[in-house]
């Protein structure tokens, strides 16, 4: 046994007591199950075996129950059932064994009494089961377990007891015998379980006291060397003095506990206790632990139905304010118009709404300076988008001075920058706690604090302050979705005006194009007609004028006029005012130059032509070269009569292509005068940055003109005539 007196709080070894309660015996084997290398326990009368040490485990409880507890492994949890087993005076006892790290442990209780047959102990689980599920509230479902409990087992007064959040336990539900003393609602301090307790009762399911005034027996060794033997899964450990003199400081003669588990986690216990020595058997311990398990499973459903309709309740609220902050006008109207159905959506008595330096209220909330404080604080908080604390003067001090309206606080933090917080109070809602006996007696946070037992449970009523009705986690997760739904509104809103802004640009910008296509089409229209103009005066000259030579020279002129005007009606049909599709420009200017010489031209002229876009003050001078080198293919390569000439444009490495070739007389000689057109197409080539090229076309002559698409810089370059001036200029 360990010294009681060395013992302090949580940290006392409970799961290794050295010892076991009297009333059964404990046999530890090694992991064959052959050698027994301890016992506890009258082993010596009640199994008749005074030389147990030099014994095997076969030898002490039968080669059956041997065999099974040879087969126990240590992956599952818990004890396994042996069965019965008979000594030899004739006593039975019911065996269970389970592996620790030491070796296989078996323990043997006496039978109590004729064991529940299965089929009737399945069809009362069945019927509890079902009571459970008509239970309309938790409050009723733990009042229905107990007294199902208390009918079980027989025991005088039976408690459901519940864990809360700081670790003190509250009873719930109870049954009891009249001279029974009731706890019912009662507070316990958490110093009453400790820890290490409460995870062994997690680990072991259920617990029995038959007798608290019990001497324990301990734990005897076959070798001198006694272990440190964990008895963690061991039904018959012996429990620490204190809790024992705690049963007896309560009256108590004999308990028995079963774990509440819900979701893993050890929600409370089923406490029994009795004003004397009783126990329960294997097949009742065994239907408790299945009522349990029921039990712990109805609690979750019902706290999860409860879950659910409140959080379709707060979905609901949710979308209603979603509803009136979506709707047309300003959404800090919005707000302003609707602020108190945000401060009912989350059950607040009041709502403060701080954004910058504007604030709006509603409901109990403390003064405007003392929520301005209070914000700027929560924002400092940061990371912190969605709070909720119902003690909020522990949190923040200051608040002290107006927890009677704002005990509690909910907040969400809409942005940072600007700033905006909304924030939800609850009042103080002052409450007066029984507990079952002074809980601040001791201080159980002082781990120097020696662990004794409370010696009274008289009621003791305690007034709590400073606090406020809890936020459920429906409300605090609705809070979080509440706030990305104001702040998806909040972007809409912003993404509206963003739209509505672009629509009035859009329309002033298709205003402004709608008059500049106005403004270009009368350019145009004015353009042409002077082109036009100028084209028709050449030609009636060209015919009127008697001086040989001189028609020639303006028709070519003409034709020139042409290549600009096309350039310039192309333009206005175009999507595109900085470029040109060269091949469908090339196409009707050659169309147009053909239709002035004859119909006999149209056949022998072929073209092979490649879609390429061009800028359009380029376009200009290579359709001005290209009706130069077809005026002088027409004019001398065949004497002014039709015949074959070839078009070709194509692109290879950023350059453009044109090539005029015939089947005529060939070049001209060398030395021969130089005319007008041979000038302008030499500056244009200048212009422009080609070269021109002839090669014999065998027969005929290919002139090939090769040009960048697109301009190169060259300043040292000299200045060339323009287009317009060489265009107007007739040809001598």
């Amino acid at each position: 046994m360990h010294d009681l007196d060395l013992t302090a709080c949580d940290r006392e070894p409970i799961h290794a007591p050295g010892a076991i309660q009297p009333h059964g015996m404990l046999l530890l084997s090694d992991g064959a199950a052959e050698r027994v290398l301890a016992a506890a326990g009258d082993v010596e009368s009640r199994l008749a075996a005074p030389d147990w040490s030099v014994r095997t485990l076969a030898q002490l409880i039968g080669a059956d129950a041997a065999a099974c507890a040879r087969d126990v492994t240590g992956e599952r949890p818990g004890a396994v059932y042996l069965g019965q087993v008979k000594s030899p005076s004739g006593d039975a006892f019911d065996a269970s064994a389970h592996r620790s790290e030491a070796g296989i442990i078996v323990e043997l209780e006496p039978v109590v009494a004729r064991p529940t047959p299965s089929g009737v102990l399945l069809s009362e689980i069945e019927a509890v089961a079902g009571a459970f599920e008509r239970a309309p509230t938790i409050e009723a479902l733990c009042r229905i377990a107990a007294q199902e409990f208390r009918r079980r087992t027989g025991y005088d007064r039976v408690m459901i007891y519940q864990f809360l959040d700081d670790e003190s336990g509250s009873v719930l539900g109870e049954d009891l015998s009249p001279e029974m003393r009731p706890f019912l609602n009662h507070r316990f301090p958490a110093s009453d379980i400790p820890r290490q307790a409460r995870a062994l009762y997690l680990r072991n399911l259920i617990r029995v006291i038959p007798d608290a005034g019990y001497s324990p027996a301990p734990v005897r060794f076959a070798d001198s060397e006694a272990i440190e033997l964990d008895l963690s899964d061991a039904s018959l450990r012996s429990v620490s003095p204190i809790h024992v003199q705690y049963l007896r400081n309560m009256g108590v003669a004999a308990s028995a506990s079963v774990s509440i588990v819900r979701d893993g986690v050890l929600w409370g216990l089923v406490a029994c206790h009795n004003a004397t020595p009783r126990t329960i058997g294997y097949d009742e311990r065994a239907a408790c632990r299945a009522i349990a398990g029921a039990l712990g499973r109805q609690l979750r459903a019902k706290d999860d139905t409860d879950a659910f309709r409140e959080r379709v309740r707060l979905r609901s609220f949710q979308d209603d304010i979603v509803s009136l902050l979506s709707r047309d006008g300003s959404l800090e109207d919005a707000i302003s118009n609707h602020v108190d159905e945000i401060r009912r959506a989350l059950g607040g008595d009041g709502v403060a709404i701080l954004r910058g330096g504007d604030l709006l209220t509603s409901g109990r909330c403390p003064s405007d300076g003392d929520v301005r404080a209070l914000g700027h604080w929560a924002l400092k908080r940061g990371a912190e988008q969605v709070y909720a604390t119902d003690r909020l003067v522990e949190a923040y001090p200051t608040s002290a001075g107006f927890q009677s309206v704002a005990a509690g606080m909910l907040s969400v933090t809409l942005s940072f920058s600007d700033p905006w917080i909304v924030m939800w109070f609850r009042a103080e809602q002052v409450e007066t706690v029984e507990w079952a006996g002074n809980p601040h007696k001791d201080d159980p946070s002082d781990p120097e604090a020696v662990l004794t037992p409370r010696a009274s449970f008289d009621v003791w009523r305690e007034t709590v302050r400073g606090r406020s009705r809890r936020w459920t986690t429906a409300e605090v997760e609705a809070a979080g979705r509440l706030r990305a739904a104001v702040i998806e509104v909040w972007q809409s809103r912003g993404l509206m005006e963003l739209n509505r802004q672009l629509v009035k640009t859009i329309d002033e910008k298709d205003l402004l194009i709608q008059q500049k296509e106005f403004l270009i089409g009368e350019v145009n229209h004015r353009v042409q007609n002077s082109l036009q103009l100028v084209s028709s005066f050449l030609a009636l000259q060209g015919r009127s004028s008697n001086q040989p030579g001189l028609a020639p020279a303006l028709e070519e002129a003409r034709r020139r006029l042409t290549a600009v005007a096309l350039v310039h009606r192309r333009l206005y049909r175009s999507d595109q005012v900085e470029a040109i599709d060269l091949a469908r420009y090339v196409e009707e200017l050659v169309a147009d130059v053909v239709q002035s010489l004859g119909d006999g031209w149209a056949r022998a002229l072929s073209l092979n032509l490649a879609p390429v876009l061009i800028p359009t003050d380029r376009a200009i001078s290579l359709g001005l070269v290209l009706t130069e080198l077809m005026i002088n293919a027409t004019k001398y390569a065949y004497g002014g009569e039709p015949g074959p000439i070839e078009v070709t444009i194509d692109e290879h490495a950023g350059k453009i292509r044109l090539t005029v070739a015939d089947k005529g007389v060939g070049a001209p000689a060398q030395g021969a005068r130089r005319g007008f057109g041979s000038r302008m197409m030499e500056a244009l080539v200048k212009q422009i940055g080609g070269e021109m090229t002839r090669t014999d076309n065998r027969p005929g002559l290919r002139v090939t003109f090769t040009a960048p698409a697109t301009a190169v810089q060259n300043r040292s370059a000299p200045a060339q005539p323009s287009v317009a001036a060489l265009a107007a200029s007739p040809g001598a």
